[in-house]
This record gives C-alpha cells, structure tokens and sequence, in this order.
C-alpha cells in the first residue's frame, strides 16, 4: 500500500499520454516471419492478428543482415564458444576476443585509431558527451538532434548550450562569435543523418566553420556526430554522413544495432580520447558489454557490408528509397529529397497523419505515424523505413495502398 498515492499521480500521468497520442504501450509483439517468395521480400506475423502477414516499413535493418545466414552462423558460434552473455563488466573479466576484434575493425573501418563498444548507441552518447563538458565548456546542438543528444547534454550540465536551427551553419558561426572569450572548450553536436526525416547534416560546412574557430577557445572547438542512422546505409561504401560529405568528425558515434543488424553502439577516435572514455565513462566502465557472440556478428556483418556484396546491398537498398520518393511525388504527395532510406511521407497534421497510420496498418503495412508531440506542429509524417530485403514489388504494393 506505500504505492497508493504515487500510483494515483502515475496512472494520471499514463491517462494524459494517451489523450495526447504520446502513449507508446500498445506494443506490436512479432511472432513469426515469413520468408520472401513471389517477387515480395518478407512478412511478419503479430500477436492476436492471426494470419494477417504484414509488409514491414517502419525498421532499422537497412540492410537486412539480421537475417544473413554468415552473421547468425558467427553469432551462434561464438556463443557456443563463449556462451549466451559476458558475465561481467569488461575491466573485471567481461572483455572477450571477439569484443577486441570488433573495436579494432570498427576503428580501421572509419579510418580512426581506437574505437570502443558499449551497450547500445543511446549509451554510447549518454556515456561519451558528459566526459567530454566541463563546467567552462559551451555545447552547441542541432534543433533536430536526438533525444539522447539532449539528455546527454542535460546530464553533462555544461557552463552554456546553444541550439541552432536545423542545418543553419550561419547560425552555428553567429554562436561560435557570441560566445568567443566566454568559455574554455566548445563542442558542436549532431546527428549525421536525422531520424525523423532522413535528411544528412552538412558535416563539411559544420567542420571548417569549427575550424575557423579552433584557436579563438583555449581548449579548442570539437565536432561530435552521431551518425547511427548513417552507417552502413550512406554513402556509397556505407561510411555514412562522413562518406556522404568527404567529412570527418573528432569524434564520430553509431550502432550496431540498425544497418550492421545486431546490437551495440560505439565510438570511434583518436587513441588518447578512446582511452580517456574507458577510464572515466560510467556507461562503460559499470555496464555489461554486448554479448561476444553479438560482436562476432557484428564483426560478419562489418565484413559483409567492407565487400562487393556490401555495395550491392547500399545500391540496392538507395534505388528502392528513389522509387519510393519518386512514386509519392507523381501520386502528389510530398517528402524530403534524399538518398537516405529513411522516406518521411509529410502530413503536416496529427489527426490525418493517425488516421493514415491506422489505414495502412488495415492494409497490412507497418509504419510509424509521428505526430505532435512526437514531432512539432507542421511536421507531422508517416516515416517509411527501407530495407534491403524489400523488393520493387513491395514498394509498389505500399505505393498502391496510398
């Protein structure tokens, strides 16, 4: 009974979530999968929807390697060998091979000395940010960054912050002028490619207007960028935002858990910043690590997406997002211009974009409806997911369904 009044405040609260929409719950628990046939990529099936097979739009696996029969044949013998989980934070003895191995490939793959696992992309940026602000450090933030972004910087508590509208450069250098002789260090943060709508940030306009200010600060200007949706589904080997804009980051941060279809985050560095994080990141240093068999899928799936069938994949997966954005501009609809295949579909009003949300799921289509608060007001959008695994004959079944 000590809940009963907390309980009370609480169930308002969850009463308040879903009169605004904002109420997530209502879960979708996938029960099976069907394989592709007929010319149509893969179905799932949903717990108490019986035999409907669902067309998936709405998830992360750009290139469909979480069902790859190399990456589940290294991940199920690796955990054979090292078993279902590491038993212990990684500076006691839960620091395997595999773990070692893929810090290393990760590293070479983005052209840095070091990188560094941790459990999860959020965690990596939870865990990373705050190391680098200190109480004479400003922190400046894309409009559009994601949510971890903003909590990381919440947590961090930097002597200022300043946020710049979405891709606004000139703003970004007014900021860096406004505050020159105020503050030590400066870090400018963002995502590499934006989760809401798919477009890249301008990651050679960020770095040279940093660089322009580099010796204006005594502790200098940082660009940190979180580039999770990028990897392995931008540019044209799959280097993400960086590729894209012939760009580099001080420090670049993304998963395993979305294109290279396993689990995980990391960052990646020079070898001094790296072996700063693991001394001083509580996200490292008190987590568990992902599983070794997950990094020895990650590690197959690293070396699938480094090879010839890697590029297939990247060329395969950007000319369905063209023919999807193609398809909705001749039917009148209106999206973002882009390669990414992240293809927001723009509503601009929550109770349509609810109401189209609802009428695709009828139609056996899986896509998430963001509207406000989810988003602000105006941006409302059902945002489509492309994968490898799709095919023509799916985009052009969801093209019809609209």
């Amino acid at each position: 009974m000590a809940l009963h009044k907390l309980k009370r405040l609480l169930a308002a609260k969850l009463d308040q979530l879903a009169e605004i929409g904002a109420s997530k719950r209502e879960e979708r628990v996938i029960t099976d999968r069907q394989p592709p046939r007929d010319g149509f990529g893969p179905r799932y099936f949903l717990r108490g929807y019986g035999d409907r097979a669902f067309l998936r739009m709405n998830a992360n696996a750009y290139l469909g390697l979480n069902h790859h029969p190399r990456v589940i044949e290294a991940e199920e013998k690796a955990a054979r060998r090292f078993g279902t989980g590491p038993g212990s934070v990684r500076f006691i003895s839960g620091t395997f091979e595999p773990h070692i191995e893929l810090e290393a490939r990760l590293a070479s793959f983005h052209g840095r000395e070091a990188g560094m696992l941790f459990s999860a992309a959020y965690a990596t940026v939870m865990g990373v940010l705050p190391q680098l602000i200190t109480n004479e450090t400003l922190v400046v933030s894309d409009a559009l960054n994601h949510n971890s972004i903003i909590n990381a910087i919440r947590l961090a508590q930097p002597a200022a912050k300043a946020i710049y509208e979405h891709m606004d450069i000139a703003r970004l250098s007014a900021i860096l002028e406004q505050y020159t002789g105020q503050v030590k260090r400066v870090i400018v943060v963002t995502d590499g490619v934006f989760s809401m709508r798919g477009d890249h940030a301008a990651l050679d306009k960020i770095s040279a207007t940093c660089k322009g200010y580099q010796e204006r600060f005594d502790e200098g200007v940082a660009t940190v960028v979180d580039d999770s949706h990028g990897v392995g589904a931008f540019g044209a080997r799959g280097r993400g935002t960086e590729e894209k804009t012939a760009a580099h980051a001080d420090i670049l941060i993304a998963t395993l858990g979305k294109a290279l279809g396993v689990n995980g985050g990391y960052v990646v560095a020079d070898k001094t910043v790296i072996e700063y994080l693991r001394e001083t990141s509580p996200f490292y240093i008190y987590s568990n690590p992902i599983t070794p068999s997950e990094a020895a899928g990650a590690l197959k799936a690293l070396d699938i997406l480094d090879s010839s069938e890697g590029v297939s994949l990247l060329n395969k997966v950007r000319d369905l997002a063209v023919r999807l954005r193609d398809g909705l501009r001749e039917r009148g609809y209106k999206t973002i211009a882009g390669e990414h295949p992240i293809v927001p579909l723009l509503i601009r009003d929550t109770a349509r974009t609810r109401e189209l949300a609802r009428r695709l799921f009828d139609g056996n289509i899986l896509a998430t409806g963001l509207s406000y608060p989810v988003v602000p007001r105006g941006d409302e959008e059902i945002r489509f997911q492309v994968s490898a695994e799709h095919t023509e004959k799916d985009i052009d079944y969801l093209i019809g369904s609209l």
